[in-house]
């Protein structure tokens, strides 16, 4: 069964606009009310939100939908979303409701699920609970939104969880950070945080307005973090997004250092300390094969499964793997929480530097193949290798690449895209073969 509101991460769209219009989001919380009912005898929810302006109304009619349906909502306010994942998981919450389009601009929004184990409601329950909404929204109903007050003892049990997570024999006393918050979600908690680990901590993204949220900063735009790390001589940089369930690193020379590298310093350090379990870590088809190959030399295997953190976790519970994650800065340390948290990560990014030293040095040996991504607006979605020309590119591509290159073509789950990842050891391979498999997609479904 196919789902209609629910794509790849939760439901995503223009607030005021399906399927983030009042009458969808009633039906939202209505099913998802009566999904609980039907798994617990008296549940409780918990909802959280980032900064985007269009946030305070789309938790009151959500709230209202659960209320209705007979569940209470305890709101967070501005909260991570793997805040949210973590306070379910610690808490008497039955579900989590995180109302966050993560790294989009501040006019998208979106709507993610948590269950009380703290992971996003499976494709299973998505479906179950669009098949609920159906009545909701056939009766038309204009929905009021509910009043809610934010319990601000919800960050500090988060922060105190994020606490515990120093590593034993790191000392953060005046370790200089530079954090870039996105104008989202961690832009108190962040800063909260290091200083009270005793860091010496800079800011970036810390003044949010409802309309700045990743705006020019964040992990997408790494431009002001590269900078400022060199010039204050911090030993570290953090860029969050705007939900903070990703975190990318600038070292303290100012080189990036994506989540390919984070889960090589933290494959290291684990497989040293003997906690990573069967030598194995789970990445994406986007991780680099430079990567891959660092990690073999080491006596470390890598799995590879589709884009998304959910698929990554979903591997990890199958394999029993305890280290995973995504080039993009969503790490899963499951041992610790089963969410893609940004804030642990920079917690224990910040312990190893405290440690071992830099943050180059931990990463060192790590060689990226030339990779590029390029996305095509397309007009529809077939499966790709069933477009003809599209599938002749890929075969020609392939064939020439052998074992020295890697391609990826996916849709995107949320946007109307086609993406096109190439990786070589040579530049001009790269180009030649994911401008010709583009064009390909241009020529035929491009809208």
């Amino acid at each position: 069964m196919s789902k209609q509101f629910f794509g790849t991460d939760g439901i995503r769209g223009v607030p005021g606009t399906s399927p983030l219009d009042d009458a969808t989001l009633y039906a939202v919380g209505r099913a998802v009310g009566l999904y609980l009912h039907q798994k617990h005898s008296t549940p409780h929810s918990l909802i959280a939100m980032d900064t985007r302006e269009s946030g305070p109304h789309i938790a009151a009619i959500l709230a209202g939908g659960l209320r209705e349906s007979g569940v209470p909502v305890t709101f967070a306010g501005v909260l991570t979303t793997p805040g949210v994942a973590c306070l379910v998981r610690q808490n008497d919450f039955d579900a989590g409701v995180v109302i966050s389009a993560s790294h989009n601009p501040f006019h998208d929004n979106g709507v993610k699920l948590f269950s009380h184990q703290g992971m996003k409601f499976p494709d299973a329950v998505e479906e179950e609970i669009e098949a609920e909404m159906d009545p909701f929204l056939r009766a038309g109903k204009t929905p009021a939104g509910a009043r809610l007050s934010t319990d601000d003892s919800l960050h500090s049990q988060y922060l105190d969880f994020l606490r515990t997570h120093v590593l034993a024999g790191a000392n953060l006393k005046g370790l200089r950070v530079v954090l870039d918050c996105a104008n989202g979600a961690a832009y108190r908690l962040g800063p909260e945080l290091f200083a009270s680990l005793g860091c010496d901590v800079l800011t970036i993204g810390t003044a949010p307005d409802g309309k700045n949220i990743n705006a020019g900063c964040g992990s997408l735009h790494l431009e002001k973090l590269q900078q400022r790390v060199p010039a204050e001589k911090a030993a570290l940089g953090v860029a969050f997004d705007g939900d903070a369930d990703r975190a990318l690193f600038v070292s303290a020379s100012g080189k990036i250092v994506n989540g390919d590298g984070i889960l090589l310093a933290a494959a290291r350090f684990l497989k040293s300390a003997g906690q990573l379990r069967g030598n194995r870590v789970v990445a994406t088809s986007m991780s680099n094969l430079g990567l891959q190959r660092v990690l073999a030399r080491e006596g470390i295997s890598m799995a590879r499964t589709d884009v998304g953190d959910r698929y990554v976790l979903e591997e990890m519970l199958k394999s029993g793997s305890t280290l995973g994650g995504e080039q993009s800065g969503h790490i899963i340390f499951l041992d610790d929480s089963p969410a893609g948290d940004g804030l642990l990560t920079a917690v224990k990014v910040a312990s190893w530097v405290a440690m071992r030293g830099s943050l180059d040095a931990l990463v060192s040996g790590l060689k990226d193949y030339p990779q590029t991504i390029v996305n095509v607006k397309v007009k529809s979605k077939p499966p790709l290798d069933r477009v003809p020309e599209v599938a002749s590119a890929l075969r020609e591509a392939e064939s020439a690449l052998g074992d020295n290159g890697r391609i990826v073509l996916r849709y995107s789950g949320t946007e109307p895209l086609a993406r096109v990842m190439v990786e070589a050891e040579h530049a001009t391979d790269v180009e030649r073969f994911s401008q010709a498999i583009a064009s390909a997609i241009r020529r035929t479904i491009g809208s």
